[in-house]
């Protein structure tokens, strides 16, 4: 999985990068887009698109969906909280309304406990999210799970902050 994403953030970094090292620093005559007065040397840029980029609202809803992805658990316990419903079921109608795309339900859990109970409470929450979201229709040929216990932390640190963020489970497209 990390490999995956090394390789999709290089397939976004290097062309972003060529095209930096591409430009060039000659101040030209077109001015699409953009409105300069001479008198006090200030440079009014105007968006073309709107903002949007042209995206459709699909687009913007699948945008939305990658920003939250994370379910927060309670200590010791992998039941889904009424805070995250929501999201899960946008991420469930996404699903269902693309059924060629699989998620990756990954469970976590903090440091304290042994490592074996640790994978098995991330197991237990994977499955909960998962089962959420075959409860709303979702087939369970497009969800599987993965749990990592405490191997995987997404805050260092002992204390209840980043206790806290370490109880979760992942949506991975």
């Amino acid at each position: 999985m990390q490999v995956n994403k090394v390789l999709k953030s290089l397939a976004v970094a290097l062309p972003m990068f060529t095209l930096a090292a591409c430009s060039s620093s000659d101040s030209s005559t077109d001015s699409t887009g953009t409105e300069t007065n001479t008198g006090s040397q200030t440079t009014v840029v105007t968006p073309v698109d709107g903002g949007q980029g042209g995206l459709t609202e699909q687009e913007i809803r699948n945008n939305e969906l990658r920003q939250s992805q994370t379910v927060y658990f309670s200590f010791d316990d992998y039941s889904v909280l009424p805070q995250f419903e929501d999201m899960l079921d946008a991420h469930a109608e996404f699903l269902r309304a693309n059924a060629d795309i699989k998620v990756v339900v990954e469970g976590h859990a903090d440091e304290r406990g042994t490592p074996e109970y640790n994978i098995a409470l991330g197991e237990r929450r994977a499955n909960a999210v998962a089962k959420y979201l075959q409860a709303l229709g979702v087939p369970s040929s497009q969800i599987s799970i993965v749990s990592y216990g405490e191997e995987k932390p997404l805050v260092l640190g002992q204390g209840e902050d980043a206790y806290s963020k370490n109880r979760r489970a992942v949506l991975v497209y």
